[in-house]
């Protein structure tokens, strides 16, 4: 196909695969938005899923939707260190410095800054200040400085809420990888969320994490179930993986035979990121002009799996200890996605409670999750097929 350009490629400029069949959560979110931009109640929301099934592209949808309603949206990723209060402070203060823009920042943004400087100064929040501004805010006494993270993010959310709310907008607050927080970060931030709710201020979060997140989020607040809409991201059904395919092939007037689509949601279960690298290796490997076939998907598999070990799965197998790795080896050679803790144990001939730092560990990385007692499954799909491979 070397007369079109390759859509699948990242930076194409065609749909991600991750948006087809997605329609429900991306109207969901915009009703939302649009019921805080009325100053009516509106939840935030929360992405669930395995990784490669689309909760980040859903998370940049999300901000493209807030951002045409004119909102300020801010975005963070979350890591195995993050510090909460330093995020925190860091996703404000830039919330606030666009809600008052150049010369407005003195008399709209200063007593926001003011609250601001107090949650800093109370949490040792390093940096942050408005060196760069022309002037630096005073703390504010009795905001965001009682030292319970709970009470002070909620001062901090809701001084930011009400800004928004004074210049007739919104604040979203895209956070990624969200069960990076412990189940005591995730308290405070649930407090935070539930105070601007109950005030019907126009900031909300919209979170995506690993399916763990559903016991964390019980575990921090039983009304967490309130607080969120809470969307399970899975894989794309066989119209909506056909449509994901096809799609970006009809726009550059290329056709994919059905047998060549079944082909490919065979080899990759329907998992967005799997779709967009199969689709990406058939399209190199079709001679084309105008349609792909069967055997074109059949000659680009070994390609598409190659750079799919090289990539998607060694980043996070290359960074496993030792232990780690045999433990994930034992898991595959029993064959499924998901398989009781103490087979995995029996496969590698200790017991549950001698391997129990390892599976805490990896589900601490987030390679693995509990979905419910004893029990211990992949979060990254058809990993157990890459461990074979590559093990």
């Amino acid at each position: 196909m070397e007369a079109h350009r390759n859509p699948y490629s990242p930076g194409a400029g065609s749909p991600p695969p991750a948006l087809a069949g997605r329609d429900n959560e991306i109207s969901e979110f915009d009703v939302t938005v649009q019921r805080l931009a009325r100053g009516r109640a509106g939840r935030s929301q929360m992405l669930v899923g395995l990784r490669g099934v689309g909760k980040t592209v859903l998370l940049r949808k999300f901000n493209a939707i807030a951002a045409q309603q004119g909102w300020v949206c801010q975005h963070y990723e979350c890591d195995e260190g993050t510090d909460l209060a330093q995020a925190a402070a860091r996703l404000a203060r830039t919330a606030i410095l666009d809600l008052s823009p150049g010369k407005r920042l003195a008399e709209w943004g200063a007593s926001a800054l003011g609250v601001l400087k107090s949650f800093q100064l109370a949490w040792e929040v390093p940096g942050g200040g408005a060196v760069t501004l022309g002037f630096e805010p005073d703390p504010v006494p009795g905001r965001a400085d009682s030292g319970d993270l709970g009470r002070d993010l909620a001062d901090l959310f809701r001084v930011v809420g009400q800004l928004a709310q004074d210049q007739g907008t919104g604040v979203l607050f895209a956070i990624d990888e969200i069960q990076y927080l412990p189940a005591a970060r995730l308290t405070p931030l649930l407090m935070a969320l539930h105070e601007v709710s109950q005030l019907q201020l126009p900031l909300i979060v919209a979170g995506a994490g690993l399916p763990s997140l559903l016991g964390l989020l019980g575990e921090a607040r039983s009304y967490a179930e309130r607080l969120f809409v809470f969307s399970p991201i899975e894989s794309l059904n066989r119209e909506a993986a056909f449509e994901a395919l096809a799609s970006p092939a009809e726009e550059e007037n290329v056709e994919w035979e059905t047998s060549a689509l079944e082909e490919v949601l065979d080899a990759t279960s329907g998992y967005p990121y799997f779709l967009q690298e199969f689709g990406m290796q058939a399209w190199r490997m079709a001679p084309g002009p105008d349609r792909i076939t069967r055997q074109d998907v059949i000659t680009a598999v070994p390609l598409a799996k190659e750079q799919l070990d090289q990539g998607f799965f060694a980043v996070r197998f290359d960074r496993t200890t030792r232990a780690e790795r045999e433990y994930l080896a034992a898991m595959a050679s029993l064959g499924a996605q998901d398989c009781r803790s103490s087979e995995v144990a029996r496969a590698l001939g200790k017991t549950t409670r001698q391997v129990s730092t390892i599976r805490d560990s990896l589900i601490k990385r987030g390679l693995c999750f509990s979905p419910a007692h004893d029990v211990i499954a992949f979060t990254v799909p058809m990993f157990n097929e890459f461990l074979k491979r590559r093990l």
